[in-house]
Formats: structure tokens, C-alpha cells, sequence
């Protein structure tokens, strides 16, 4: 019995002490987190970029808002919370059908690791094969910023685009892989596209496709010309972009206009890539895609594009080298209604019939991409014209070689501020105006589709003397415009949508704000001797409570031309008449003439005189504004 009791007492006795080197000896994840925390590594700049934090109103906040991004219950606004979840989550069993976390957030375990030091051989998981194995198929090599222009018909690429591409060690450019962010939306009117993605009513995902595939999507279908930025990114580098990819897959974040748009998250990327970066913290409270190529630039990213023109620049640049009448015979060659021999008896040198061949084959395809021929269509014609189009001789390498235009990133920043001086009836007046986005009719081109505005925010403020009063001038919500000019090849449609507040004459003879809503369509047409014109329909809305009725409903016509004098100037004469038949009766006419003067890449000197009539009242007014593009 003795023995029985001094063999439990010895029994007690070893647990007691073994518990007691259990206390003192606590598990390797909790080591790991004590020393996270110790290190303060939640407030590290490299976990904010991995969780995209970044600070708010209210605090810090992640810009990721699925919750499957998340490990914590409050990982999206506590990075302290997070880093001890993920740190936790390494230790799980591995689950069925399931990604480990070590697996799932390999950027994050890749960094940790390099932090704390963690011992792979104390994981369930050491590491992520499956991100391995990607790895050595894709070869990852380099990494180029990609801009597709702006394609103001097409409602999410009224900017342009960015994206990235990663070039491999064994294929070719065409076959490097694409990595894109964008909004999930089937929209295709643009101001509603617009308003959604003013109030984040989209998601937008990550995804990573052949780049010779978007390459098909925006040169074939989207017409816009391609400017590719090769970045000077290290392999190392290049991998750990990849590995933030990886652990974006499926992971959605609500896609906004102007901040958290395509070329904001794509940044969290290369600042994953190159951690010294920092360069989501050099962006402004909006961001527009052409800006971000900007910021590579001072960064030091990248010193030099490479431009792939689109389906569209090619037919266009062909057809200039040819008269009117052979871009006549090409189109009838490629909608089948000539035949190619027909050409082979044409008055015509050997060259021009070459060329008009080699018109008719890229108009053809275009025709093609854009299922306006069927397969069997698009083969006939295309088998035919080659067989005459080998008659013709070989072309030689530079034949069709399309100049480089000015590069996007050349053109003028993206903000205007104003500062003006003028007369309005007898009164004269100071006047401050800004414009956070993005380009209007009257700026110079260089860098910017010809005939394309696209106008945010734009704020005008006037101070008259002789009232001693400051008055909110106009504000226009949005104002864009797109003169598409048609040719024989291309017929768009021309469009406007002008939104906002603005002054307005009453019945009482005196000035009110009024709300207005003005879209209008028509048409293009490009004279190389005078210039860009255009006619359009037009309908508008006004709403204010000086009115009788609160409202007026109207329609009417615009005309205009904008012309081109030298590189550095252009002016835009104009008139628009509107008769408001429905609510407050009446009618207004505007004749306006502007005229813009390019001092330097980004200031400018414009004038701006005007006549108007609203109801019986008339108006003049002239003005002189220094523009200063940041």
C-alpha cells in the first residue's frame, strides 16, 4: 500500500513539474507572434502594402473588401489582428480540397518568414508547391506596364487602361501573360457605367490571361493603339509581384471611377514587387491610368515605350498613302462587291494596286473581328485577294511603317487650374476655375485622342468688383464629348453629355443657378484643309425654382468646327440653339468662339468670347484665362 501511494505521489509530482515547463515553454506560433509583435510588424509598411491598408477618414482600413481576404474577424481594419491570425493559420491541419494559408497568402508567408525566421519543418505545410510549380512553368523573367489609349465610345476605357505584363524566358513577347484589374459589368451605356462606378456599385477582380489575347481585345475589337513601358524590375522582384497576384485570385474589391480604379490597384502590385516603392502614397485623391505611367517614369521605373498600332490606325494609315479612288476599289474588294482581279486592269501604277490590295486585306479583317462577314466570307475574299496581291511583288519591310504619334505619358497632366480675367455684359470680372480630370476639346492633342473631352468636376468661381460679390459661376458635374470624324472605312456615331449647374437668364431679367442635363448624338467629318466638324442633335433639361414651371424641357442643334492652325494652336467656333416646348417656354442661341494658344507642355493661354440669347435678354461676355496643367 505504501508503495501505491509513493508511486502516485511521485506520479503528481511529475505532472506538476512538467506542467509547469509547459507554461514556460509556449508553442512555436505563439513564439512567433510575441516576436511579431515585439517587432511591431503589423505596422510595418510591407504588411500595409500585402493588406492593402491604407488611412482613412475614420481610421485605417483595408481596400480589399471581400471577406475571404481576410483571416481575423477584424482584419480588415486591424493589421495587428491579421498578422497574429495569419501567423495562427500556418499551423492548421491541411483541409480537404482546400488551399493551406501557407499556400493561400504566399507573399505573406514568404515575408514573415524572412522576418521572424520561421522554421519551415514546424509547418503541417513548409511550403506552396503549387506556386512553385507556376513558377517554373512561367519562367517569369521582366515586367512591362501596359496602356492601352482611351477609347472614349467604350464606358470603362473613357481613360484608357492599365495593365501589367510578365515576360517569360522561353516565349515570346505575344506570349507573356497579362495581368489586368477591372470591373465585372455587362453596362455598355456609358453615363450609366459612369454613375455605378462614381459610387463603387461594381466589383473588380484580379485576372491574368495571354497578353496575345487582350492584345486581340483592345487592337482588333476596341481600335485603341497599345504603348507598352518595359519596366527594369529584377527576377526577384518580378516574383514577388507574382506571389501577391496569387494570393489576389478570386478576391474582389469594389471597383471605383477615380480612386480605386484599374491603375490604383495595379500600383499595390509593384509596390508588392519592390517594397522601396511606396508608390500608392504618391497618388492623388483621384487616379487616371495615364498617370500611373507618369509615376513610373519618376520613379525610375521605365525610360522608353514600344507602340502597337490598332487594326483601326492601320487601315487608316494605309488608306492615306492612296487617292480617294482606290480606297473606293479596296472597300468594294472587302465587302465583296468588286472583284480583285478587277484591280489587276485599273490605270493605276504596280504600287498603288499593291497598296489597294493591301488595304482591302486589313479592312477585311477588320471586318471579320467585328462579325459583320461570316467565316466563309472573310476565307473567299481573303484566299482571292492573295492570290492577286502575289501578282503585285513583295512590299518592302518599312512600307506600312506607321510614325510613332507623341507617347500619352508626353501629353499635359491631367489637373487644370485657371486663372482669368473678362466682361460679362458691362461688368467686369476675375474668375478662378479648376478641373481635377482629364482633357477638353480646346487642349492641345499631343498625347490625347483628336476630338475626344472628357471633363470632371470642372469649378468656376467669379469675383465682380462692381458687385463686390463671389459667386459660384458653374459647375460641371460631368462634360464629355467624342467627335469620332467618319470616313469611308469608319462611321461613328459623335456624342455629348453635359451635366451640372450654370446661370441662366429668367422672366425677371436677372441671372439663376439652374440645373441642367444636356446629351445630344450626330456625326463627324475631318477636312484636312479646315478642320474637325460637327452636327448634332441635341436635348435639354433645366431645372430651377425661379422657374414658373421648375422645369424647361427642350431640344435643338449644335454645328461647330474645330480647327487646328499649328501644333500650338487651335480654336473652336460654334452655335447651338435649344427650344424649350415642355414646362418654362422659351428659347436660347449661343454662337461662341474660342481660341487656345500653347505656351509650354502644360500652360497655355485662352480666349473665349461668346453671344447669347436667353428668352429676350442678350448677352456678351469675353474672357482671357492662363491655364496651368499639375
Amino acid at each position: 500500500m505504501f508503495r501505491i501511494s509513493l508511486f502516485i505521489l511521485c506520479l503528481i509530482s511529475f505532472f506538476i513539474i512538467f506542467s509547469k515547463v509547459i507554461a514556460g515553454n509556449p508553442t512555436y506560433d505563439l513564439v512567433l507572434i510575441e516576436e511579431a509583435d515585439r517587432r511591431a510588424l503589423y505596422n510595418d509598411k510591407y504588411w500595409h502594402t500585402l493588406l492593402h491598408y491604407k488611412k482613412g477618414v475614420f481610421g485605417l482600413r483595408s481596400l480589399i473588401d471581400d471577406p475571404n481576404f481576410f483571416l481575423a474577424p477584424g482584419g480588415k481594419h486591424n493589421p495587428k489582428a491579421e498578422l497574429e491570425a495569419t501567423i495562427k493559420a500556418f499551423f492548421q491541419e491541411p483541409g480537404e480540397g482546400t488551399k493551406h494559408p501557407v499556400c493561400r497568402f504566399v507573399a505573406r508567408y514568404t515575408w514573415l518568414k524572412e522576418q521572424l525566421g520561421i522554421d519551415p519543418s514546424q509547418l503541417p505545410v513548409p511550403e506552396c508547391t503549387h506556386f512553385e510549380q507556376l513558377m517554373v512553368e512561367i519562367k517569369p523573367e521582366a515586367v512591362s506596364l501596359i496602356f492601352p489609349t482611351s477609347h472614349i465610345n467604350s464606358p470603362a476605357s473613357m481613360f484608357g487602361h492599365t495593365l501589367l505584363t510578365i515576360e517569360t524566358a522561353t516565349q515570346s513577347k505575344l506570349l507573356s501573360h497579362a495581368i489586368n484589374y477591372s470591373a465585372i459589368t455587362t453596362d455598355t451605356f456609358g453615363p450609366l457605367f459612369a454613375v455605378k462606378g462614381l459610387f463603387g456599385l461594381y466589383k473588380g477582380y484580379f485576372s491574368i490571361l495571354p497578353y496575345y489575347g487582350k492584345l486581340q481585345e483592345y487592337s482588333d475589337i476596341d481600335h485603341r493603339d497599345i504603348w507598352e513601358y518595359p519596366l527594369n524590375f529584377t527576377k526577384e522582384e518580378t516574383r514577388r509581384l507574382l506571389m501577391h497576384v496569387y494570393e489576389l485570385d478570386s478576391i474582389y474589391s469594389d471597383y471605383y471611377f477615380f480612386d480605386e480604379n484599374c491603375s490604383y490597384d495595379l500600383l499595390f502590385l509593384l509596390d508588392a514587387g519592390r517594397p522601396s516603392l511606396n508608390i500608392t502614397d504618391q497618388m492623388d485623391l483621384w487616379v487616371i491610368p495615364i498617370d500611373t505611367i507618369r509615376l513610373a517614369k519618376k520613379n525610375g521605373l521605365t525610360n522608353k515605350a514600344i507602340y502597337r498600332p490598332s487594326k483601326t490606325t492601320k487601315v487608316q494609315y494605309v488608306a492615306s498613302l492612296l487617292s480617294q479612288k482606290d480606297r473606293e476599289s479596296a472597300r468594294a474588294m472587302a465587302n465583296g462587291e468588286i472583284q480583285p482581279k478587277d484591280i489587276l486592269v485599273q490605270a493605276i501604277s504596280q504600287d498603288e494596286k499593291a497598296t489597294t490590295c493591301d488595304l482591302a486585306i486589313e479592312y477585311l479583317q477588320y471586318l471579320y473581328t467585328k462579325k459583320r462577314i461570316s467565316k466563309q466570307q472573310y476565307l473567299d475574299r481573303f484566299l482571292e485577294l492573295l492570290k492577286i496581291r502575289s501578282t503585285l511583288g513583295q512590299s518592302t519591310e518599312d512600307r506600312y511603317a506607321i510614325p510613332q504619334p507623341p507617347r500619352p505619358d508626353e501629353g499635359h497632366e491631367s489637373n487644370r487650374l485657371s486663372l482669368g480675367t473678362g466682361i460679362k455684359k458691362d461688368r467686369f470680372f476675375y474668375e478662378l476655375r479648376y478641373r481635377p480630370a482629364y482633357h477638353s476639346l480646346l487642349d492641345n492633342d499631343k498625347g490625347y485622342p483628336e476630338g475626344s473631352q472628357i471633363v470632371f468636376g470642372d469649378t468656376t468661381l467669379r469675383y465682380y468688383p462692381s458687385l463686390n460679390r463671389l459667386r459660384l459661376e458653374s459647375l460641371d458635374i460631368i462634360d464629355i464629348t467624342s467627335l469620332t470624324p467618319r470616313d469611308l472605312f469608319f462611321q461613328p456615331l459623335s456624342w455629348k453629355i453635359k451635366t451640372g449647374l450654370t446661370h441662366r437668364y429668367m422672366e425677371d431679367g436677372r441671372e439663376h443657378m439652374v440645373y441642367q442635363l444636356n446629351p445630344g448624338g450626330g456625326f463627324a467629318y475631318k477636312h484636312n484643309a479646315t478642320g474637325l466638324w460637327y452636327a448634332m442633335a441635341e436635348t435639354a433639361l433645366n431645372v430651377s425654382g425661379a422657374m414658373k414651371e421648375t422645369y424647361a424641357l427642350g431640344a435643338g442643334a449644335s454645328v461647330g468646327l474645330i480647327a487646328k492652325v499649328t501644333d500650338l494652336f487651335k480654336f473652336h467656333v460654334c452655335a447651338r440653339n435649344i427650344y424649350y416646348g415642355i414646362g418654362d417656354y422659351h428659347n436660347y442661341f449661343e454662337a461662341m468662339v474660342q481660341a487656345n494658344y500653347t505656351v509650354s507642355s502644360n500652360t497655355g493661354l485662352a480666349f473665349q468670347i461668346s453671344r447669347t440669347k436667353t428668352r429676350s435678354f442678350y448677352q456678351t461676355e469675353g474672357a482671357l484665362s492662363w491655364n496651368i496643367f499639375f
